[in-house]
C-alpha cells in the first residue's frame, strides 16, 4: 500500500479510508482560536515537556504569587495565544512543585489555591538560569510566529488552502489517486518553504 507522509504532523494518505475536512483542520492546526495550533487544547502534542513546564511555572510564581488559572492565562498571553497548557497538566505540576518544596500555598481571597515560591525554589531557578531564559525566549518566539501567521498574506493563503481542502476532501467520490495528488502538492509546498 502506497503512503505519503506530510510533514511532522503524522498525516498519512493511503488507498484505504478518506480524509475529511475536519481531519485536515486538526492535522494542520487550524482548530482552536485564531486558526493557529493551541497547545494541548487543540489536540496537538505538548509544546514543553514536564521538566520545562515546571521551570516555566516556577519562574512565573517567582515573579508573583499565582493560582493555576492565572498561570495558564499568563503563559497563553506570553505566547501570543499560540500555546496554553491544559489544567490537567498544570495542576498536577503545581502539586509536584509543592511536594518538592519549591512552592508553597499562600493565603488568597476566594477558594482558589495561590502559590508562592520558597527559598529552595529560588535557589533551583538560580541554578538553571540559562535554561529558564531559553524557555521564555521560546514563548516569545511562539508569540512572534503566531503574529506573523495570523496577519497579512500568510493568513490569507492559509485560509484559502483550508477552504479548498475542506471542500475537495469532503466531496463524495474522491479517489485515492486524488488524495495522493493532494499529498504531493502539500509535500512540495513544504519543501519549497523549507528552502526559502
Amino acid at each position: 500500500m502506497r503512503h505519503h507522509h506530510c510533514g511532522q504532523r503524522g498525516m498519512h494518505f493511503g488507498r484505504r479510508g478518506g480524509f475529511g475536512g475536519a481531519d485536515f483542520a486538526m492535522a494542520f492546526g487550524f482548530g482552536g482560536r485564531g486558526g493557529f495550533g493551541h497547545g494541548e487544547r487543540g489536540g496537538r502534542r505538548r509544546m514543553f515537556d514536564g521538566t520545562e513546564l515546571r521551570l516555566i511555572l516556577l519562574k512565573l510564581i517567582e515573579e508573583q504569587p499565582r493560582h493555576g488559572y492565572d498561570l495558564i492565562r499568563e503563559i497563553e498571553e506570553r505566547s501570543g495565544g499560540a500555546y496554553a497548557p491544559s489544567p490537567g497538566v498544570v495542576y498536577p505540576t503545581l502539586s509536584m512543585l509543592d511536594e518538592m518544596g519549591l512552592i508553597e500555598e499562600t493565603r488568597s481571597e476566594g477558594a482558589k489555591k495561590q502559590f508562592a515560591i520558597t527559598a529552595d525554589g529560588t535557589a533551583h531557578l538560580a541554578e538553571r538560569t540559562e535554561e529558564v531564559e531559553a524557555l521564555f525566549e521560546r514563548l516569545k518566539q511562539l508569540a512572534g510566529a503566531r503574529e506573523r501567521a495570523d496577519g497579512g498574506p500568510i493568513r490569507r493563503a492559509m485560509g484559502n488552502l483550508r477552504t479548498v481542502l475542506q471542500e475537495r476532501l469532503a466531496a463524495e467520490g474522491i479517489s485515492a489517486d486524488m488524495l495522493h495528488d493532494v499529498a504531493e502538492i502539500l509535500d512540495e509546498a513544504a519543501r519549497k518553504i523549507e528552502r526559502l
